[in-house]
């Protein structure tokens, strides 16, 4: 209630004001006024509209009145001087042409005068003798006037006074008291958008089941956005407090600066938001690559954003950003040649996440690099090695390198050559194998489908059997936990069998030198013992291929064969 009074005493002392300021010159004593070159009727135009010398029938002498009366050329006078000091433009007289026969020789080579480069529509031309602003200009005012003070905020203009008016400090009384009133307004406004926010949306969504977004990314939205609107009220606002050229000048910069910047700052938060999004997406699919890659599309977005805004408050400052984008890009050539590495390896990281050779957690090889993947960026791949060493690798080498992705097996082999000594009979060496096939086939975690246990070499200090399996087993450490206990079940089975493992051993035997008189001894031999056993391993083997007739190339007796003729696959 207090507010409301007070507020409602300054709008009565400023109207007060208002109504006491109103102009008084008398016409009967009138100035003098020329208008022999573009510098003079500038001067004209402007010093007449002064609050000290307030004559807008001389000022409005700068427009031809052959076709409009006084009023409208007294209109259009005050409309251009409150469209220049709104939108902070700043006329230096003397860089105005101060000659008569003044010609624009880079354009048109005609007797005409571009008074700013913010407004090209606003030209003075000469006409006889006398510098005038053009037709083209008079009409362009009215459009530029409604574009400075939109939704019909020029009618604010009326109510302040024009000449003779008090000041303090530079300012009118009237300008303090719309500056407090702005003032006020604007932190009602922030006070508001930051409580819808902060508090009516975050508890909205809270209610709806979004806590992490509401208190994560949704509050410091609020911060951004409310700035965003007190300085869009400012922007609307501020010219019409018609505050001194050299005050407005700078304020306009300030603004044209602080715009985009909160509006480019809100989008920055709005990324989180979005990046929040696609982690809730990138959480219902299986792969992990999608994880690793929200944080990269985040951090470019970001960088978009901060790069596009940037250019924005550029062009604000009228900097020339696209003679800057130019001269950017070639210097980007010489970047791009300089830095081949580092675009290589950008490109690397596309194609990785492209062809999605990996995803994080995954266990590869290529070339010496040895371990887990833990995260991909758009420079280099992180590879936690089994040392529990963090090994970098540039994107653009491991694209082009052979990668064996462990991590995508369904099984884990098991290979290994059991090796028994060569006194092992041949029986033993049947039930043997039959047992390390039932070891397969009786243990939980094993491939039933495939598998391979045959007596295959004769080795150097051993016969070697070939035991070949594959665990289902997700990780590195079932598939030790699994070789365990495969391995003490074959020893247990040799073990209850007598089959006793070979090792590389070396048998030497020294042997006496016969004596002279035996060298030329023939060798005894009883030939139809040799005969007899020769005749019955022939009838024993004749027995035993025909158990071979079942078997066909390419079949194991546990199913089809996964390998060719040679290698181990």
């Amino acid at each position: 209630m207090q507010k409301s009074v007070l507020l409602l005493g300054l709008f009565s002392l400023f109207v007060t004001q208002s109504l006491l300021g109103q102009p008084t010159s008398e016409p009967g004593n009138l100035p003098s006024y020329s208008l022999v070159s573009p510098r003079a009727t500038v001067e004209t135009h402007l010093r007449f509209l002064q609050s000290d010398t307030y004559y807008p029938q001389l000022s409005a002498k700068v427009f031809r009145q052959e076709d409009r009366t006084e009023e409208e050329a007294i209109e259009l006078a005050i409309k251009l001087k409150q469209l220049l000091d709104g939108a902070g433009v700043y006329i230096h007289p003397e860089d105005i042409p101060g000659y008569a026969n003044y010609r624009d020789t880079l354009n048109s080579n005609r007797e005409r005068y571009t008074l700013t480069s913010d407004f090209p529509e606003i030209t003075l031309e000469k006409v006889g003798e006398a510098w005038y602003y053009s037709e083209l200009a008079a009409e362009a005012i009215p459009k530029l006037h409604r574009k400075v003070y939109p939704f019909g905020m020029d009618r604010l203009l009326d109510l302040f006074p024009k000449d003779h008016a008090a000041t303090l400090w530079g300012l009118y009384y009237w300008q303090y008291i719309a500056l407090l009133i702005l003032v006020l307004i604007c932190f009602l406004v922030h006070r508001m958008l930051t409580w819808f926010g902060t508090r009516f949306i975050t508890r909205l969504l809270i209610r709806w089941g979004y806590r992490k977004l509401a208190g994560r990314y949704i509050r410091p939205l609020a911060v951004p956005i409310s700035m965003l609107g007190v300085t869009g009220i400012v922007y609307f606002l501020g010219p019409v407090l018609q505050l001194p050229i050299q005050f407005q000048y700078y304020f306009i910069i300030l603004i044209r600066i602080a715009l985009p910047f909160f509006a480019f700052s809100v989008l920055f938060r709005m990324v989180d938001v979005f990046g929040a999004y696609l982690e809730k997406l990138a959480d219902r699919t299986d792969t992990k690559l999608d994880d690793q890659l929200v944080p990269l599309i985040r951090k470019a977005l970001r960088t978009f954003v901060v790069i596009i805004g940037g250019l924005v408050i550029l062009q604000n400052l009228d900097v020339n950003v696209t003679a800057l984008l130019a001269g950017l890009s070639i210097g980007g050539l010489a970047v791009a040649l300089a830095a081949q590495d580092t675009l290589k390896n950008f490109f690397g990281s596309v194609m990785i996440f492209v062809d999605r050779p990996f995803q994080i957690g995954h266990w590869i090889t290529a070339g010496e690099i040895d371990g887990t993947v833990e995260e991909v960026g758009f420079r280099s791949t992180r590879v936690r090695t089994f040392r529990n060493s963090l090994v970098s690798v540039p994107n653009g080498k491991l694209a082009d390198m052979v990668i064996d992705n462990h991590g995508l097996r369904h099984y884990r082999r098991f290979f290994a050559q059991i090796g028994i000594t060569y006194g092992t009979p041949p029986d033993i060496i049947e039930v043997f194998v039959d047992g390390l096939t039932q070891i397969i086939k009786d243990h939980p975690r094993t491939r039933k489908d495939y598998y391979e246990v045959h007596l295959n070499e004769f080795a150097g200090s051993s016969l070697n059997i070939m035991f070949y399996s594959f665990f289902d087993v997700p990780d590195w450490t079932g598939e030790l936990r699994s070789r365990h206990e495969v391995m003490l079940e074959i020893i247990h089975l040799a073990e209850s069998l007598g089959v006793q493992f070979a090792f590389p051993t070396q048998t030497l035997h020294i042997e006496t030198m016969p004596h002279p008189t035996e060298q030329n001894l023939p060798m005894e031999q009883d030939m139809d013992k040799m005969k007899k056993q020769i005749e019955a391993y022939l009838l024993g083997a004749h027995e035993r291929q025909a158990l071979w007739k079942d078997w066909k190339p390419g079949y194991s007796s546990a199913g089809k064969s996964q390998i060719g003729d040679e290698g181990e696959g």
